[in-house]
């Protein structure tokens, strides 16, 4: 009986030891899957794109997208990043904008034609209705998109410069009420360069590389270098970038002749007025300016090709560099996302702190 007792009790020793060693060895490895995690989310913190940012969308779903100007499209889910080209159904990978349609459905402007993604893959589509270029209308959630071309102009199905109009059904190209000049023969004036604004009254603006172009249902309204009294002698538009402030104000980023300010009855040039060209600075200058903002306090942020960032609260004007946490490319995008941030879109994604810029991705 003492043997049958002794083996009990070595048996039941060795048991719990046994157990002690894999609580033990279960409590030591769970850290260390769990440092695994966290040292994977921070290898794809930053995007690897080295062309640059060129596009935003935070989509209904909380997902964010990044274009890129020449390596496709990211998505960003659940702290991943996920990443589209060409091989994976992009029409091209260049991503000039990104939009989500009234059905959920996300649509990316390529440098040529268009791709959508249905919430499990990326596709080009290519369905298009050429029968109603004239037939203009606006409805409240229709999308907008510059033509097929990989470059500017219009195609043979095209004929003539215009858009795209999705109405969450059919794909319609509609074409401009303009007539190219002698100079224009390819259709680069009246390009689309920009995303379309939808202006606080109902008017939906398109920034082509010449002129911009509102419609409000019933007409047209064509701001170009005759309207603004620009001569050839002088640096016409070559918009970039466009918003329409609270105030209504239109607000033009051009590459080459800097900022134009139109408040509906004058227009006035922000780079001059404000003695911002390179002959008044000898140095960094509003002259090439490419993308524009407006944060939630009512501040303008403009993106400059080689100058970096510039702000303008109403009174002053303040210029940030590579000195205050920006990269070195040229800042193509900004966007104000849904608790109205705004992203600066270069060779990363920055966002400013309140005294310099972060890179957040």
């Amino acid at each position: 009986m003492k043997v049958k007792s002794r083996n009990q009790n070595i048996f039941i020793l060795g048991w719990t030891f046994l157990i002690a060693v894999t609580i033990s060895c279960n409590s030591q490895s769970q850290p260390n899957k769990e440092n695994q995690k966290v040292q994977a989310k921070t290898n794809i913190e930053r995007l690897k794109y080295t062309t640059g940012v060129r596009s935003f969308l935070e989509d209904s779903r909380g997902n964010i997208w990044f274009g890129s100007d020449k390596e496709g499209v990211c998505l960003l889910h659940n702290g991943m990043f996920q990443y589209f080209t060409t091989q994976d159904g992009l029409s091209h990978n260049q991503v000039r904008n990104i939009y989500e349609d009234k059905n959920g459905l996300i649509w990316f402007e390529c440098g040529e034609g268009l791709s959508v993604y249905d919430g499990q893959k990326i596709s080009v589509y290519k369905e298009r209705n050429y029968d109603s270029t004239g037939e203009w209308k606006i409805g409240d959630k229709d999308i907008w998109f510059k033509a097929d071309q990989i470059g500017s102009g219009y195609n043979d199905l095209e004929r003539a410069s215009g858009v795209y109009q999705y109405d969450g059904k059919k794909l319609s190209y509609r074409t401009f009420p303009v007539i190219p000049g002698s100079d224009d023969v390819h259709g680069f004036q009246y390009s689309i360069s920009t995303p379309f604004v939808r202006g606080k009254n109902g008017t939906i603006w398109f920034g082509t590389y010449k002129a911009l172009i509102g419609y409000n249902g019933k007409d047209f309204k064509i701001l170009n270098d005759e309207f603004f009294g620009l001569t050839k002698e002088e640096r016409g538009l070559h918009i970039r970038g466009f918003i329409e402030d609270r105030k209504g104000n239109l607000w033009m980023a051009n590459n080459g002749s800097g900022v134009l300010v139109y408040d509906g009855k004058e227009a006035i040039n922000f780079t001059t007025k404000h003695k911002l060209t390179k002959e008044d600075t000898k140095g960094n200058s509003l002259e090439r300016a490419y993308s524009i903002g407006e944060d939630a306090e009512g501040i303008i942020w403009i993106g400059t090709v080689d100058s970096g960032v510039w702000k303008y609260d109403g009174t002053s004007i303040t210029n940030f560099t590579e000195k205050d946490g920006l990269g070195p490319t040229f800042i193509s995008t900004i966007y104000k996302n849904k608790q109205g941030e705004l992203w600066f879109g270069g060779n990363g994604v920055y966002r400013f702190n309140g005294k310099s810029f972060d890179r957040i991705y």
